[in-house]
């Protein structure tokens, strides 16, 4: 291919109409006048020696013309980050979508999970206003798995799946998504396997040190006293080889300080009234808020490898993260027409549900809470390789990977008296509409004559509860072993044979803390006082107007408020200490064989899985609690095929199959149970978690066709099926509490076979679709078209998965039929311009609820729109330097969830506003 040259005058026009800045045109300019060919950046290398999950798929060729000459350029920034994952994408024999950095410690988004969800069949949910959790072909986070370096990683969440936000974008160099299964891929997920990888510094081949800072704009605004629109980040990296290129170093740091705002409005549902003797719908009452988070994260990234001989080379790697986010949160509680004593007047009804009217003799609770979760992250790993003359290979691999994560949520109520029907009472109008419930109150929120410390509406009863604390440790640990050997045989078919063992000791805790909030003395209400008044919070946008404000966390620290402890058998029901030992054996030969001028690629093989889980915990015996240890163990066998057909046309097709399984959530796993005597059924009832639950399994196919143009592009059509024979929904079925201890008050002769609701292994169902994906640079189509591209995919899944036996199909947490995202780019001269969007349809959204139980809500479609515009210089002084300016969810599009799927009833309204990022970075 010839790069067509383009005049300074006539870029300068073109961008002139494309609306670029004067500033970016008078530097670009003087770099337009030179004829270029295209080579990647040595920085886009996919070769990863020290990954022990790769299979037999030939290595990436990073030369995409030829031979260069003396007029070539080198291909840098996204484009060349495009180029490697077609790469990726093509040699591959695994059907997997990638994304690569753009430079040295430069993904193309801000966070991670940003950047994977712009992939073909991927989305993320966002959670306080940024994507963290990811799903992938319609399945909720939990489905998938997460690798660092091709090793398993503990979470900061309660369960498996990975908060992304914990691994800086700056120091992660590549992300692979795996979407099916093979022999020797450890740890795999049933909907797909993300593995996050640092760079290898003999890999990379290249001294080079890499600084770079931005600043972010959060233009919805200061929404607490003390909060801040403004934050930055900043990363370093330093690359380099050393003793004749037989050992390599690479270090990354990256520390962040952002701030996010949200504005949440929040109805507790929706209630049954009569208006004019017609049935219709209204509002049953409100929560909401304003939200000023402040995350902080230092993360740290260090590899050294060692080419001890021409055969052995040695690899450690290191990371860790330390994460707060410091939440505070104000607002009020309004019960409406679920209140005690309120009622509702001059009603207007559209469609079944009221719109407007009046709430008479409303009790409101003011909110001020503070939510706190640090987590430290460790990960360590070890990988020695071997690879001799004789064909015969070796691979020893050890890890370690803890999470530590301490979570406080602090509750406090304050109003205008003790108690229901004790203090003033508002007459408050209200309007309904897609965008939640506005207010109009009659009384002053931040009159701290009128607001005082207290239980509005008797939510403690004799406790006299002035606010609710909830203090969460998590412990997450998982220790890995793996060796393996390989052999290269000539055979027509088979090129390469693999065996090896794996054994896994993860363990996770969760130890619930959880206290009322009471004032001193037994005390039922108290002035809050003035040393502790803050600026009042501003509720305008929910018509709600000022609130009285101040720091829980100071009121606790200062004695005005203390904590009684809750005693509740439902405290220790929530905790719980699962390990698993798993022992992995497989077996798995890599093909390659000549069909004519044809090449057939790929893989089969066989994995062969331990299982042995023990879950402890208490059991609440009525009076007091039990110690009790249970468990199972059982076996897989998880056969697996990939095979690819590549013609001398660029033509690739895919068939693959697999048996794939997804272990139990670690709270549905727990042992503790919460039972008693249950009188209207005269029975023994209770529930609690299952210790005994196997892994959701499924049977999985692929078909894909591919065409590509070089490494440059590529179009694809992936389909896939997911037979799923056995799922994990929630059930009362009959237990036998023999052998339990028995509360003292069960009368005599009540028989031990009682009723439970746990999680048990039922049948599943199905679950395909089909995705469209495809990466075209235009130059390649339309000559003058040259550096302006398009990359993106869509998906529609289709979930026949029946959670109730006998029930209709349900759409599990995560699904959206329709996924669709795309990016339009131009990057010439220097100059890199694109804007993206991604779509999702309808889902299931899974939110944190009163003691950080999970709350699923239906959660309506939503578009989001980011764009960036940068600079790079590519000559004389200032080489190196790259600028930037990000904006991200441009057009402002809230999270918004429904009573079931209603959507004039909305549940959740959230509001993020749009963020700004600007930036350099600046590579030695």
């Amino acid at each position: 291919m010839t790069v067509r040259p383009v005049a300074p005058a006539d870029a300068a026009r073109s961008f002139l109409k494309l609306g670029v800045s004067t500033l970016a045109l008078v530097i670009a300019a003087p770099l337009a006048a030179q004829n270029y060919a295209i080579v990647p950046d040595p920085a886009a290398k996919t070769a990863d020696s020290a990954n022990p999950n790769d299979g037999a798929a030939a290595q990436p060729q990073t030369q995409t013309q030829g031979e260069a000459d003396s007029t070539d350029i080198v291909v840098t920034g996204f484009r060349a980050a495009l180029e490697n994952a077609v790469a990726e994408k093509k040699n591959r024999d695994l059907v997997v979508e990638s994304v690569s950095a753009e430079d040295i410690g430069k993904l193309p988004d801000a966070s991670i999970a940003e950047s994977i969800a712009r992939l073909p069949g991927v989305t993320s949910q966002r959670v306080n206003g940024r994507s963290n959790a990811i799903s992938i072909r319609g399945f909720a986070p939990d489905f998938s798995t997460t690798l660092l370096n091709g090793r398993e990683q503990t979470s900061t969440g309660d369960n498996r799946a990975v908060e992304y936000d914990q691994y800086p974008a700056e120091v992660v160099n590549q992300v692979l998504i795996y979407k099916t299964a093979n022999a020797a891929l450890i740890g795999q997920g049933l909907s797909g396997t993300v593995d996050l990888k640092t760079i290898r510094p003999l890999d990379y081949g290249k001294r080079v040190f890499s600084v770079g800072t931005r600043g972010t704009y959060a233009d919805i605004g200061k929404l607490n006293a003390g909060s801040k629109d403004f934050g930055y980040r900043a990363t370093a990296t330093y690359v380099d080889q050393f003793a004749d290129d037989t050992i390599g170093v690479a270090l990354s740091a990256s520390y962040l300080n952002e701030p996010y705002q949200i504005q949440e409005g929040n109805a507790w549902g929706y209630a049954d009234t009569t208006v004019g003797g017609q049935p219709a719908k209204v509002i049953g009452g409100s929560k909401s808020y304003v939200t000023s988070t402040t995350l902080k994260r230092l993360g740290l990234s260090g590899t050294v490898q060692w080419q001890m001989s021409d055969h052995f080379t040695s690899t450690l790697d290191g990371f860790y993260s330390d994460f707060n986010d410091d939440q505070i949160k104000r607002g009020i509680e309004l019960p409406l027409a679920w209140g005690s004593g309120t009622s509702l007047t001059n009603p207007v009804v559209a469609n079944g549900l009221v719109t407007s009217g009046t709430f008479n003799n409303v009790e409101g609770v003011i909110r001020n809470d503070s939510f706190q979760r640090k987590a430290k992250l460790y990960s360590f790993g070890y990988n020695g390789k071997y690879k001799g003359d004789d064909g015969w290979s070796a691979m020893l691999d050890l890890s370690y990977s803890r999470t530590d994560r301490d979570e406080i949520t602090l509750e406090t109520y304050s109003g205008t008296g003790y108690g229901q029907g004790f203090g003033a009472t508002d007459t408050i109008g209200f309007t309904t509409g897609r965008n939640g419930t506005v207010f109009k109150p009659t009384l002053n929120y931040s009159d701290p004559n009128l607001i005082q410390l207290t239980d509005p509406l008797g939510w403690g009863g004799q406790t006299r509860q002035t606010g609710y604390f909830n203090d969460r440790k998590v412990t997450d640990e998982i220790k890995q072993y793996r060796v393996e050997i390989e052999r290269e045989v000539a055979t027509p078919i088979v090129h390469a044979v693999r065996f090896g063992l794996n054994y896994t000791d993860h363990s996770k805790s969760l130890a619930p803390n959880e206290s009322f909030v009471t004032l001193p003395g037994g005390a039922t209400i108290a002035p809050l006082p003035q040393q502790y008044r803050q600026a009042p919070t501003d509720l305008t946008y929910l018509g709600l107007g000022p609130m009285l404000s101040y720091d829980p966390r100071a009121l606790l620290a200062g004695g005005v408020i203390v904590l009684t402890p809750n005693t509740s058998p439902d405290v220790p029901a929530k905790a719980y200490t699962t390990t698993e030992h798993l022992m992995t054996a497989y077996l798995q030969a890599d093909l390659r064989a000549q069909l004519g001028a044809a090449e057939l690629t790929g893989n089969v093989g066989v994995q062969a899985v331990g299982t042995e889980q023990k879950s402890r915990g208490l059991i609440y015996n009525g009076t007091g609690y039990t110690n009790i240890v249970q468990g199972d163990d059982y076996w897989d066998i998880l056969p697996s095929a990939n095979l690819s057909l590549r013609l001398p046309s660029d033509w690739v097709f895919r068939v693959a199959a697999a048996r794939q399984m997804m272990r139990p959530r670690f709270d549905d796993m727990r042992v503790a149970l919460s039972y008693g005597f249950d009188a209207q059924q005269g029975i023994i009832s209770g529930n609690g978690g299952n210790p005994f639950l196997r892994p959701i399994r499924s049977n999985s196919f692929d078909v894909t066709v591919e065409k590509y143009f070089g490494t440059r592009g590529y179009l694809a059509a992936q389909g896939f099926y997911k037979d799923l024979k056995s799922f994990v929904y929630n059930l009362e079925q009959p237990y036998n509490y023999t052998g339990l201890p028995l509360p003292a008050a069960i009368p005599a002769g009540i028989p031990l076979q009682g009723r439970i609701t746990r999680p048990i292994n039922g049948t599943g169902g199905k679950i395909y679709g089909v995705e469209l994906a495809g990466t075209l640079p235009l130059g390649q189509v339309v000559g003058f078209l040259d550096g302006f591209g398009l990359t993106g995919g869509g998906s529609y899944t289709k979930t026949e998965i029946t959670p109730t036996p006998g029930g209709e199909p349900e759409d599990i947490p995560g699904y959206s039929r329709w996924v669709a995202n795309g990016t339009a780019y131009f990057e010439k001269w220097g100059l890199n311009i694109r804007g993206s969007v991604r779509y999702r349809s309808t889902f299931v959204g899974e939110l944190s609820g009163f003691g950080a139980n999970r709350v699923r809500r239906r959660a309506i479609d939503e578009t989001i729109v980011d764009g960036q515009i940068g600079y790079d210089f590519q000559e004389g002084t200032f080489k190196g330097l790259s600028l930037f300016l990000q904006g991200q969810n441009l057009t402002d599009t809230p999270f918004v969830t429904t009573n079931g799927g209603n959507r004039e009833q909305v549940i959740d309204y959230q509001s993020y506003g749009r963020r700004f990022l600007a930036g350099f970075t600046y590579r030695f």
